[in-house]
């Protein structure tokens, strides 16, 4: 497993595992015991997801000491404003088990987050959360962020994959030291994205699979990724990308499929906002076509 430095300091791995949609407890606590077992020691989760406990059963039955994992979770939209989100902070470090977390997201950047803000630097200087970013945040609103903040994100979690590569929101980030990651680095494998010729023809010449070939790209452009599978064989592949290297015509190649939108979720439609307020009663995936 390789680590990166988030810019307070943190190490954080570049791969982690993540639990969107898996919200059988059962099911959810064996699927991360199979990837400790895989080698996995980064793993997300959220208020929203309704699987906490079962991410800090799996790691504490794991008898591995507590500072071997990186546990990210985070704060939903009814959960912003200072004084939700202290609490929400408190319920999730009793759901998961733990004494901190590790990484502590604004969900969405709908809401008091301004709020949320204050209350996560308050808690990270406390000790109990170590580093504190966001997810879904557009450039505006990350930069408006970073300007009034005491504390910049650290990270900021996105949309991102072949069809959506958002290159210049990277650049952006790195300018402000923000530490992008891939919440759907397969976009869920919509749109025909494991079907793509180019993507199928360069994990042929490398012996490897499309999944990988997505994983490598990401890596190899300074994004960390967290895919999700609860089949244990697609876990140890997703972790198996670290003996071979894209070349500089396979990024190039990779770059032409670009669509230039979302696949999965626009905060700047209607139909999106009204879908991801809705969401903890009515948990669509997506609005968009």
């Amino acid at each position: 497993m390789q680590y990166l430095s988030l810019q307070n300091g943190v190490k954080m791995p570049l791969e982690g595992f993540g639990v969107f949609q898996v919200d059988d407890l059962s099911l959810c606590e064996r699927a991360v015991s199979d990837a400790i077992e895989c080698g996995y020691r980064l793993f997300d989760t959220a208020y929203s997801y309704r699987n906490e406990s079962a991410v800090g059963a799996a790691i504490k039955k794991s008898g591995i000491a507590r500072e071997e994992f990186f546990i990210t979770t985070k704060a939903y939209i009814q959960q912003t404003g200072y004084e939700k989100t202290m609490k929400a902070v408190y319920d999730s470090l009793d759901a998961l088990g733990t004494e901190y977390i590790d990484l502590y997201l604004v969900h969405m950047p709908f809401g008091d987050y301004y709020g949320s803000w204050r209350a996560m630097e308050e808690l990270c200087r406390q000790g109990l959360i170590r580093a504190i970013g966001v997810s879904n945040f557009l450039p505006d609103r990350l930069m408006d962020l970073c300007y009034n903040a005491e504390i910049i994100p650290q990270v900021n979690q996105i949309e991102l994959h072949p069809h959506y590569q958002r290159e210049e929101e990277l650049r952006l980030m790195r300018a402000l030291g923000v530490q992008p990651q891939a919440w759907a680095p397969f976009a869920e494998g919509m749109k025909g994205m494991f079907s793509e010729p180019v993507l199928t023809e360069i994990a042929r010449r490398h012996g490897k699979s499309v999944p990988q070939v997505i994983l490598r790209w990401h890596l190899q452009r300074g994004v960390s990724v967290i895919p999700k599978s609860v089949h244990k064989e697609r876990m140890r592949e997703n972790m198996d990308v670290w003996d071979f290297e894209l070349d500089g015509d396979d990024m190039a190649l990779i770059g032409t499929l670009d669509k230039n939108r979302p696949s999965m979720l626009d905060p700047l439609k209607p139909s999106e906002v009204k879908r991801l307020y809705d969401y903890l009663k009515n948990p669509v995936l997506t609005s968009l076509q």
